[in-house]
C-alpha cells in the first residue's frame, strides 16, 4: 500500500515552505488566515484567469508565488459555506489529497468567511485526505534504474524519497478539539482501509486460512477472536457452508469476533459477512471474462472485519459480534454438483440447483450460528450476493432487505448520513414460494426474474423472528465508481454505514 500521510493539527500560522492549501467560498472569498498566506495576492489574481469561482471541489494553484517562500499555493473551492457538513469536509479532504502530487511538506489552512469552526470539520477533512490517499500497490516493484539513474545508490535514494509520506498540518481554530474528534474518525478510516486491503488482495495470497489469520490480528485491539475449523463446523452440522468449500484444497473457516464495550446484560448486535475468497462458480462455472474480479467476493466479510476494527479502535460502547464464513468455491472432482442436497445447521435441507448461488449457502449456516449462539438484538448480513441487484440499483446504492421496519429505517438513515447509501427492496410470500423444492425443504435459486429478492427470501428462512437485514453490496463493494474519497477497486463499503448505525442508535 502507498505510504500513508501523517496528519497533525495546529493553530493558524503563516507557512514558510512546501505546499499550502486554502479554501475559497462560493464567489472566491477567502478567510483572513488564508489571505495571510498570499500577501502579494498572486493566488487571487489567478482566480479570474483560471475561471475559478470557488465551486465545490474545484481548484487553482500558483507555483512559487511571489512574496512568499512556499513552493506552491493551492485554493480548493468549498462552495456555499452554510451547506458544508461532515461529508462535504471529507470530500474537500479528498480534493486536497488529489492535488498533493509529490509534496512532502503540506499546510492546510481551514478558514473560510462566515465559517463557524469546530473540531469535527478538521477531523472530517483529515479523514477525507486519508481515504483518498489510499491505493493498493503492495505488489508493484520498481526498476533499479529510474529516470536515467546510473548507480544503484542513486536509485535507492530516489526510491526512499518517493516513498516518503506527506507530512500534513491542518491549521484550525481549535487544534485540541480537532485532535480529539479525529481519534474516532481515524478509527473508522482504519476500518475502511482494512476492508479495502482485504478485497484488493489476490486470491492466491488471501484464502480462508489467511483471512482468518488477518482477523486474529484484531486481538491486539481487544477483540475476542475465535476461529472454527472444518472439523468443528462439521460437528455443528454446517453442511450448507461446507458443501461450498468441498471442491477446494484450502480449508474453510468460520471467524467469530466479539467486542464487549457495552453492559454485560445487553444483547449483542450481530454482523455477518459472506467471505468467498474466490468464486469460480463451482461446477456451474462462471465465464472466464471478468472471473478475476471474484477475488472480491468476500467484500461482506471484509466489511464486517473492518467494522469490528473500527468499533474496537474507537472503543464503542456496545456489545458487538461479527461472524464471517470463509470458503473458496473451486472446481475439482470433489466439488458440489448441481442437484446435490445438503443439510444446513438449522436442519433444513437445500437442493443445490446452481453451485454459483453459493454465497447464500455460506450465509445460511453463519446466520443460524450467530442467532443460535448469541441471541442478538438484531442481525445484519453483508454480501456481494447477486448481479441482479446491480441491474436494479446500479452501483451507487446497495440493496436493503429486512423483516423489521425500524431496523430498515435506521439503516437507511445511516446510509444517508454516511453517504454509503442503501435502497429498500421488497420481500413477500409470493417470492418465498419460488424457492420451494419438490426434493428438499428449499432450492437455492428461483426463476429468471427477481434474483436479488429470491436470494434474500432464501436467507430469511435462517433468521427466525430476530430483527434482520440483508445488504446486497455486489455493486458497491468492488469495482464501484470512483469518488472524491475513494479511487480503489475495493471500496470498503459498509464500514462507515454500519459504524454510523451503531454510533447513532445503539451505544450507551
Amino acid at each position: 500500500m502507498t505510504s500513508r500521510p501523517s496528519i497533525s493539527f495546529a493553530k493558524f500560522a503563516a507557512p514558510k515552505k512546501g505546499s499550502v492549501f486554502v479554501f475559497a467560498a462560493d464567489g472566491g472569498g477567502l478567510g483572513e488566515a488564508a489571505k495571510a498566506c498570499d500577501p502579494a495576492g498572486a493566488l487571487t489574481r489567478a482566480f479570474p484567469i483560471a475561471d475559478f469561482s470557488g465551486k465545490f471541489a474545484s481548484s487553482v494553484e500558483v507555483l512559487a508565488p511571489e512574496g512568499t517562500s512556499v513552493d506552491r499555493l493551492v485554493a480548493i473551492g468549498a462552495g456555499k459555506v452554510s451547506s458544508l457538513d461532515d461529508n462535504a469536509w471529507q470530500k474537500l479532504g479528498g480534493a486536497v489529497a488529489a492535488s498533493l502530487r509529490k509534496a512532502t511538506e503540506v499546510d492546510v489552512i481551514l478558514d473560510l468567511p462566515e465559517l463557524q469552526p469546530d473540531g469535527r470539520q478538521a477531523a472530517s477533512l483529515a479523514a477525507g485526505i486519508l481515504l483518498r490517499s489510499y491505493s493498493f500497490d503492495k505488489y508493484k516493484t520498481r526498476k533499479d534504474k529510474e529516470d536515467g539513474q546510473s548507480d544503484s545508490k542513486g536509485a535507492d535514494a530516489k526510491k526512499a524519497e518517493a516513498a516518503k509520506p506527506a507530512k500534513i498540518t491542518i491549521h484550525c481554530a481549535d487544534p485540541a478539539a480537532a485532535k480529539k474528534a479525529f481519534v474516532g474518525e481515524e478509527a473508522v478510516v482504519d476500518g475502511v482501509l482494512l476492508a479495502r486491503d482485504l478485497v484488493n488482495e489476490p486470491a492466491n495470497a488471501l484464502g480462508p486460512v489467511e483471512f482468518a489469520d488477518r482477523v486474529k490480528q484484531l486481538e491486539s485491539l481487544g477483540v475476542e477472536v475465535e476461529i472454527l475449523t472444518e472439523k468443528e463446523m462439521k460437528k455443528l452440522g454446517m453442511g450448507s457452508l461446507l458443501g461450498v468449500a468441498q471442491g477446494s484444497p484450502r480449508g474453510a473457516r468460520l471467524a467469530v469476533m466479539r467486542w464487549n464495550g457495552g453492559k454485560a446484560k445487553d444483547a449483542p448486535l450481530a454482523f455477518i459477512g459472506k467471505g468467498v475468497t474466490f468464486d469460480t462458480g463451482g461446477n456451474s462455472m462462471k465465464p472466464a471474462s471478468g472471473m478475476e474480479d471474484m477475488k472480491g467476493d468476500m467484500g461482506g466479510a471484509a466489511a464486517v472485519t473492518g467494522l469490528m476494527r473500527a468499533l474496537a479502535a474507537r472503543k464503542a460502547k456496545a456489545n458487538v459480534v461479527g461472524v464471517i464464513g470463509l470458503v473458496e468455491n473451486a472446481v475439482d472432482g470433489h466439488a458440489q454438483r448441481p442437484g446435490d442436497i445438503v443439510t444446513s445447521m438449522s436442519g433444513q435441507t437445500i437442493e443445490v440447483l446452481n453451485t454459483d448461488a453459493e454465497g447464500r449457502l455460506v450465509l445460511a449456516d453463519a446466520l443460524w450460528y450467530a442467532n443460535d449462539r448469541f441471541k442478538p438484538k438484531f442481525m445484519i448480513n453483508l454480501a456481494t450476493l447477486t448481479g441482479a441487484i446491480m441491474v436494479a440499483l446500479g452501483q451507487h446504492y446497495a440493496g436493503l432487505f429486512s423483516n423489521n421496519d425500524e431496523l430498515a429505517g435506521r439503516i437507511f438513515g445511516a446510509g444517508q448520513a454516511s453517504q454509503e447509501r442503501v435502497w429498500r427492496m421488497p420481500l413477500g410470500p409470493e417470492y418465498d414460494k419460488l424457492i420451494d423444492s419438490k426434493n428438499a425443504d428449499m432450492k437455492n435459486i428461483g426463476g429468471r426474474y427477481g434474483g436479488a429478492i429470491i436470494a434474500a427470501q432464501f436467507l430469511q428462512r435462517f433468521v427466525k423472528d430476530t430483527p434482520w437485514a440483508h445488504l446486497d453490496i455486489a455493486g458497491t463493494a468492488m469495482g464501484a465508481p470512483s469518488s472524491e474519497i475513494n479511487q480503489s477497486w475495493g471500496s470498503g463499503f459498509g464500514v462507515r454505514l454500519l459504524d454510523r448505525l451503531v454510533r447513532d442508535h445503539y451505544e450507551g
